[in-house]
């Protein structure tokens, strides 16, 4: 039963944010109510509420895996591998997979997708968040697992996040403009190589 149970519960979440991400690429986020996003989905708005508390969740939650992924790098990195390292191999690897996580994506789904998150003034508030709980969760895997005191695991976990939504932006920014991933692929790599030898420079005595 609980199976089941479950199961249904995932069929609600995944109906409702079928049909608010549809909506809000149809009409523009900033356009659509939360009424009218629990119409289309055949819920009532205490349900939609109780799946998503903010109208923002129904689009961030797309990202809510990569909320503690840099953490997750870290916790999980080869023993002779540093986190700085680990991270900055990490993140060339997503430009490789064409990780949307990291800008370099130009399924035009996404690519839609990430307009809105950058157009609508209240996700780009929701994303602070999200921004603030990667800080938070990669500070606590490198103090676990680096050695680091907590002041410095937490001023490092800034840099990187900082870093990693910079190059994320600064990708998304030349797709919107009409770039292709293929063509920006050689100056992302070489960005974030350059951004993470800066890191490196500055956090090396640490990391």
């Amino acid at each position: 039963m609980t199976g089941l149970r479950e199961r249904k519960r995932a069929r609600t979440h995944a109906a409702i944010s079928e049909a608010a991400i549809a909506l809000f690429l149809e009409r523009g986020f900033d356009e659509v109510s939360v009424a009218q996003v629990a119409e289309a989905a055949e819920v009532s708005k205490r349900t939609l509420f109780a799946y998503f508390p903010a109208k923002e969740d129904l689009v961030v939650h797309r990202f809510a895996d990569h909320e503690t992924e840099a953490a997750r790098v870290v916790l999980a990195r080869p023993p002779d591998a540093g986190p700085l390292a680990a991270l900055r191999d990490h993140f060339l690897d997503g430009l490789r997979r064409r990780d949307p996580i990291t800008g370099l994506n130009d399924v035009p789904e996404i690519l839609a997708l990430t307009r809105m998150v950058v157009e609508a003034p209240a996700l780009r508030t929701r994303m602070i968040r999200f921004q603030e709980a990667s800080e938070r969760a990669l500070a606590e895997a490198l103090q676990d697992t680096a050695g680091v005191p907590a002041l410095t695991a937490r001023l490092a976990a800034t840099q990187v996040v900082g870093v990693h939504w910079l190059l994320s932006m600064d990708n998304s920014r030349a797709l919107l403009g009409g770039q292709s991933a293929d063509e920006r692929c050689p100056a992302a790599v070489a960005d974030a190589g350059h951004a993470f030898a800066l890191l490196s420079e500055g956090l090396a005595a640490h990391l």
